[in-house]
């Protein structure tokens, strides 16, 4: 049964950064549940999760770091207002609300302090970094920061005449272009924990906190992004786990994957289509591709609710993001949009 959207809600509010009151949707939380009956999720016979990936002020807001904008312009805005909505019409069907949080430091293998060339000089944002650029030594690590890498310090192998930090370098964007990865792109400082662009978009944390007061459940938060070593676009799995020695540097996050699989069905959206969304998905259905193909019935993709990365006159991620994403729906996933009704969805807890 579908709920309606509180008073409080407002669209024009969606791309603005400001202060929840969370006091006061509390109170507003008590008597919506009282008005509409909402009961708690742990009564929920069927449990349904929303998985909503890296909506935060960095990606969502414009003017901010790596505005999703898609090819209108506001892609990302116009997502977390359909999505917001979708979570408040339905705050009585969905369980539980994962928010994933894109998490870095300055320093970290796609930022531009990372690398030097020759002349001394650090890569501008927005730079591909290729194997052949690194083998050839047109980029290399910043020595300076190599040394304050414990990662670097511990593990020097016998016999390597590369400086330890290079080796890495090298395996590293090897590793990314054996499997098929996208080369290293040095990203624009974006996400730095503690800032105003790592914080949820407020208009989304407010639902978050109202559907937790009304379904008297926590939103449960997943931190990525934070490992100095790797890329990490998807929630589930860092780019790359191990260096060329077969040392771990990082793991997949199995915690997470057992838990999403646990739910009767997985509500999937966030930004960006066709970077981290897109990983989390892939990474979800190499799971269960490896346990039962049947599980991808009750995964779906909110089609309306994420965007992909569009650089005017430099780059456009659309059309693959779109083969993504039929890819996903061949697979058995489905395909939807927030503004139909969750019974209509094909499959949906229809085996529950």
């Amino acid at each position: 049964m579908t709920t309606p959207i509180p008073a409080f809600f407002t669209s024009e509010t969606v791309g603005q950064v400001w202060r929840v009151p969370y006091q006061q949707r509390a109170a507003d939380a008590i008597a919506y549940r009282q008005t509409h009956k909402t009961i708690a999720s742990h009564t929920d016979t069927a449990r349904v999760c929303l998985l909503a990936i890296d909506v935060q002020n960095t990606f969502c807001q414009p003017e901010f770091e790596l505005f999703v904008g898609g090819r209108s312009g506001v892609g990302a805005v116009e997502d977390t207002r359909r999505l917001c909505e979708f979570i408040y019409r339905n705050l009585g069907e969905i369980t539980e609300i994962i928010p994933t949080m894109d998490t870095h430091n300055a320093v970290q293998i796609f930022h531009s302090v990372f690398w030097v060339n020759d002349a001394g000089e650090h890569p501008a944002p927005m730079t591909m970094i290729s194997f052949d650029e690194v083998e050839q030594k047109k980029w290399q690590v910043n020595p300076v920061i190599a040394k304050d890498l414990s990662y670097y310090q511990s593990s020097r192998q016998p016999g390597d005449t590369r400086p330890n930090a290079a080796a890495f370098a090298y395996h590293y964007v090897q590793e990314l272009s054996d499997r098929g990865k996208y080369p290293l792109t040095i990203w624009p400082y974006h996400s730095m924990l503690g800032g105003i662009g790592h914080a949820l978009v407020p208009a989304f944390e407010e639902a978050c906190f109202f559907h937790s007061m009304v379904r008297s459940h926590p939103t449960r938060f997943e931190i990525k992004g934070d490992n100095p070593l790797t890329e990490n676009y998807s929630v589930l799995s860092p780019e790359v786990l191990a260096d060329g020695q077969g040392q771990a540097i990082a793991q997949k996050n199995n915690r997470l994957i057992q838990h999403l699989l646990e739910f009767d069905a997985v509500i999937i959206a966030g930004q960006a289509k066709s970077h981290c969304v897109a990983w989390t998905v892939s990474d979800l259905l190499s799971e269960i591709k490896s346990r039962d193909l049947d599980l991808a019935k009750k995964i779906y993709l909110l089609e309306d609710c994420t965007s992909p990365v569009v650089v005017p006159d430099v780059v456009d991620f659309t059309q693959s993001a779109n083969e993504t994403y039929q890819h996903f729906e061949q697979a058995g996933m489905n395909i939807v949009r927030s503004v139909e009704s969750l019974r209509e969805w094909p499959h949906f807890l229809k085996e529950s």
